[in-house]
């Protein structure tokens, strides 16, 4: 059957917008003004009135967690209670009355902020959640995901004390000589084989909640780092869940996985059973080796060349050393596997420059595709390295709504001058895709762009250099095809054009027409996948 949805504004990619399209077995296979698209009607064709709302390509975050994103829309939402130490402590306690942990499991919590806090100026320790139950295990993790805090009772199961040596790239908090609950980035890694896992029908269910929430922002693809949610789950059991609920139907996403290994052996035995960059089919898709490079700026844990301007005692750390980072990404180089590398300090993009520009020239590719995820904290001669490797560059601009507030006090008004510089790599012919990396943030792609073109906070805090700020355009399109671009799809999808999947997003309103400040308030009408409808606001 063929579909025609007319009477819209349609984005295909060029600044002039058309009225309508065609949609044949998945594609799109016309599009043009109302006349010309409802002239091709025949007496099988759904035609639908989109009543004047904008139409664009399906969104693409390109660097999120799905599984993570999923296992936290069970947890406590303290992303929604960080105002205060004590409130926030307040709403868990209630959540953990209404919802118990059963024998065995643990209580979990995701979200909290120490910035926002107004009665205190510290993080969590484990005392706060002492106070909830010393009974049962509760973890509680920082927005950022790169720190989280515990209560007695896992220090106890980890057999985590005094004596405890913190692993290379991690920390373990202390007060009075004593662990205080905090657990920094590879210091997470202890609690790894104490933590209950799912089973593979409990990874589905999160993954079909996140899938939903996804939906709901217009997201049809994502490029998303699964295996690091649960380290001792193996990604076979990951990649068969998604397989099973892309047969079934339920997978109403695209998804291309950023394959997170810490360690060559790993590495070598996912490679030697044959999962390479683009193994796979349009449903689910392997992607590029994802390495985690350094923390965050949030937890001062993004590894800088100078110390925090606002720490002088730290400048972070690099979850890899320089040899291990090169091995892996030598190892991937030389089969043919893609690489992304989380990056926010500029000592950690650094260690990634160097050893992507050593590996290309032991083994040379001409359209490799490595990229850098976050790309932050950044100097100018880091900016003109990535572009003379070629290098893709996948960004956050909704970072700019919190980080807006303490990049400058984080790194100095030096570093800050010429950091978030997405505007200038892509003027430098760089690719600049976009995301969200939740559940450190909502995939609320609306508020991404907006951040992207105010390079303000949503509050109004900023703008923080202002000449960094994308049009909407090249917010729609980082988007849409640079994400396609991130994962070898441009010819396939991230465009309204002929013999591209028919995933598309409908707005209520023209971005283009809209008030730069109030991009974030435009809602997502409806997000199709393949001419399905994901997602409706009406029902």
């Amino acid at each position: 059957m063929k579909s025609i949805y007319w009477n819209a504004k349609v984005y295909t990619g060029e600044a002039k917008l058309q009225q309508a399209f065609l949609i044949e077995e998945g594609v799109f296979a016309a599009v043009g003004t109302n006349e010309e698209i409802l002239a091709l009607a025949d007496g099988d064709t759904d035609v639908t009135d989109l009543k004047g709302c904008f139409v664009c390509p399906g969104f693409n975050d390109s660097h999120m967690h799905l599984l993570g994103l999923g296992q936290s829309l069970k947890a406590a939402q303290l992303s929604l209670h960080t105002n205060s130490l004590t409130g926030m402590i307040e709403y868990f306690r209630r959540f953990a009355l209404e919802h118990p942990p059963r024998e065995g499991q643990w209580l979990w919590g995701r979200g909290w902020n120490q910035d926002y806090f107004t009665d205190t100026d510290r993080m969590p320790y484990r005392t706060d959640l002492d106070a909830i139950s010393t009974t049962y295990p509760i973890m509680i993790t920082r927005a950022c995901g790169h720190c989280c805090v515990v209560n007695s009772k896992v220090l106890e199961i980890a057999g985590i004390d005094a004596k405890t040596p913190a692993p290379e790239g991690g920390r373990i908090g202390m007060e009075n000589g004593e662990p205080d609950g905090r657990l920094y980035d590879n210091a997470i890694e202890l609690l790894n084989p104490f933590i209950p896992l799912p089973d593979k029908e409990e990874l589905k269910d999160m993954m079909r909640l996140a899938c939903r929430k996804l939906n709901s922002y217009g997201i049809t693809s994502v490029q998303s780092d699964d295996y690091s949610s649960f380290r001792a789950v193996p990604y076979q059991t990951i990649n068969e869940a998604y397989c099973e609920l892309a047969q079934s139907g339920e997978l109403t996403v695209r998804v291309y996985e950023q394959a997170n290994f810490a360690s060559l052996p790993e590495l070598k035995t996912f490679i030697k059973a044959g999962n390479l960059t683009g193994r796979g089919d349009e449903h689910f898709c392997i992607g590029p080796l994802k390495m985690l490079g350094d923390g965050s700026l949030g937890s001062r844990t993004a590894h800088l060349t100078q110390p925090y301007a606002d720490g002088a005692d730290t400048c972070g750390f690099s979850l890899f050393s320089e040899g291990q980072m090169k091995e892996l990404i030598s190892f991937a180089n030389a089969h043919g596997m893609q690489v992304a590398v989380h990056a926010i300090g500029d000592a950690c993009l650094d260690r990634v420059l160097d050893a992507i520009e050593a590996v290309l020239c032991e083994y040379p590719r001409t359209d490799h595709r490595h990229g850098v995820v976050h790309c932050q904290i950044t100097r100018p001669d880091q900016l003109e390295r990535i572009r003379r490797l070629g290098l893709h560059i996948y960004a956050q601009t909704i970072f700019l709504d919190y980080d807006n507030h303490i990049v400058e006090s984080r790194v100095g008004k030096e570093r800050a001058a010429t950091s978030y510089s997405w505007k200038t790599l892509m003027e430098g012919g760089v690719s600049v895709s976009n995301g969200s990396d939740a559940p450190v943030e909502l995939p609320d792609v609306m508020r991404g762009i907006q951040c992207a073109v105010t390079r303000a906070s949503i509050d109004g805090t900023g703008p923080y250099l202002p000449k960094e700020a994308f049009s909407v355009k090249e917010a729609l399109d980082s988007y849409t095809i640079r994400g396609a671009e991130a994962s070898f799809e441009e010819k396939r999808k991230g465009r309204i054009a002929l013999g591209y999947f028919a995933d598309f997003t409908v707005l209520e309103q023209n971005p283009f027409e809209a008030d730069a400040k109030d991009l974030h308030t435009i809602k997502v009408h409806s997000c199709y996948l393949e001419n399905r409808c994901v997602w409706d606001r009406t029902t």
